[in-house]
């Protein structure tokens, strides 16, 4: 049988094996951990339940082994550019590391960053680079491990400091034009690209504001926090810039590789090319300027960094512990749950699942606010369910595109609400390819900085109010009337 829709493929009979799969997301993430407070249920093992049963609910439907292996294959097939990258930047923070670019970094920012303005510094820092570079993770997993290191030193609230370096991550690279998401949201909608991205200054530009304001407000400034703790951790903080001054040496080509990655996104060149060179010419710094041998700098791209590579004397090894990260197999877990959730993806594709879902939600659409709240809603579910982006923004493009036309509304409303509910969202979800890099790399789960990413549980709010009032809709005019 092939994957195309069966007409005998009702909404129910597609819908079921999303539906399970909600379920064992919402149980084993959040009702388990908080009824039995016993913390949540292995993501891995959810999903690969919701594999089994959708297999085998396949096969019940009259579908062979053969065609849902085809498909699994298929979209797995798929994951391999986003598996790529999660190799590439555990490479890149593991030779940033042995290299000294990441400590000098660290070890100026505690000379210069105020800790009472953390949380707003963490923010602004990764907008700046993201914008600038257009890539969320490589901002997280350069800039922000920077912020974290120095979060860690002032023994401030590593929680806020890593929502504002996604917030801040993800809001440059949503405005950016050099972004892959950018650039796909307004291709899937047939949107000129700053048509685009001046439309989700609408609902981006105030939620950053607002999410600013709130950082600012809860900085150990305002609160009062940091006196207290300044004072008990300053020999920790004097013992970590001196084990970071012993252990390695500082120059300013250590900065080569960072403007390796800002060259080759602003060129657009290949990501994963451009990770590996700045990695790479971050080896050959690393036998300029350190003393590690070539087994502990091999080592550090394979299994990360670690200070037991050096001798740092009476400096406690805790302090310093914000460097034995990176390597190769550093995003272990977040590549096994990538490749779960694809092949979970590929059962779903044998009777498309999700198309016919949305083809559901989109009936009887026949209201401007309707529509716009239905497309916010839809991308939401498939972003979550399909954890990919760049699917997501092709899906629902092609869902709506005539729809809004139909309805006189541009599309590129269209195109924000990809992004609102999709892009912004996306790293919220413990179980996508973009909160489990995050996780990773920065030691604080998607669980865990959640709440305190403020900019895109703000941006989704004001997306719906904005869909439900009209605001900013632009109801009636045309594409062109605004290019």
């Amino acid at each position: 049988m092939s994957g195309s829709i069966d007409k005998q493929i009702s909404f129910g009979k597609a819908f079921l094996p999303l539906f399970l799969f909600i379920i064992l997301l919402v149980y084993g993430l959040f009702v388990h951990p908080v009824i039995y407070d016993s913390g949540s249920l292995p993501l891995e093992v959810l999903i690969l339940l919701a594999i089994t049963f959708s297999s085998l609910y396949l096969i019940y439907l009259g579908y062979s082994w053969d065609t849902i292996q085809s498909h699994i294959t298929s979209k797995v097939g798929e994951s391999v550019p986003v598996l790529l990258i999660l190799f590439s930047i555990g490479v890149l923070i593991g030779s940033w590391i042995v290299s000294g670019t990441i400590p000098m970094l660290i070890y100026y920012g505690i000379s210069a960053i105020s800790p009472d303005w953390i949380y707003i510094f963490s923010f602004v820092i990764c907008i700046i680079f993201s914008l600038l570079t257009g890539t969320s993770w490589g901002s997280a997993g350069t800039i922000g491990l920077v912020m974290i290191g120095v979060t860690e030193v002032y023994d401030a609230n590593m929680a806020i400091t890593a929502a504002a370096v996604v917030g801040g991550s993800f809001f440059g690279d949503k405005m950016s034009p050099l972004s892959d998401t950018t650039n796909i949201a307004s291709l899937a909608t047939d949107v000129s690209l700053f048509s685009h991205i001046k439309s989700m200054m609408y609902t981006t530009g105030p939620s950053a504001l607002l999410a600013a304001a709130i950082y600012i407000a809860l900085s150990p400034a305002i609160t009062g926090s940091t006196a207290q703790s300044t004072n008990v951790e300053l020999q920790e903080i004097e013992q970590t810039l001196r084990g970071l001054d012993q252990i390695f040496n500082f120059s300013p080509l250590l900065l080569l590789p960072l403007l390796v990655v800002i060259y080759g996104s602003i060129k657009k060149k290949p990501i994963v090319l451009t990770l590996l060179m700045s990695s790479w010419l971050a080896m050959g710094l690393a036998f300029i300027f350190q003393s590690f041998s070539i087994t502990e700098v091999f080592t550090s791209f394979k299994s990360g960094f670690n200070t037991s590579m050096a001798s740092i004397g009476d400096v406690n090894q805790k302090v310093l512990s914000i460097l034995n990260r990176g390597g190769l197999y550093n995003l272990i877990d977040g590549i096994v749950v990538s490749f779960l959730i694809f092949a979970f993806i590929g059962t779903l594709s044998v009777i498309d699942s999700i198309q016919i879902t949305i083809r559901k939600m989109m009936e009887k659409l026949n209201k401007q606010n309707h529509t716009v709240v239905a497309a916010i809603t839809t991308t939401a579910f498939t972003n979550l369910t399909t954890s990919n982006q760049y699917a997501t923004s092709f899906i629902i493009g092609e869902a709506f595109k005539k729809k809004f036309d139909q309805m006189k509304i541009p599309r590129r409303v269209l195109s924000r609400s990809i992004e609102d509910a999709g892009t912004m969202l996306e790293n919220l979800a413990p179980w996508t390819p973009s909160g489990l890099f995050m996780a990773g790399t920065l030691g604080v789960t998607a669980l865990e900085y959640a709440p305190y990413q403020f900019i895109s549980l703000i941006n989704i709010v004001i997306a719906y109010i904005f869909a439900f009032t009209g605001i900013a809709c632009f109801y009636g005019e045309t594409e062109e009337d605004k290019s």
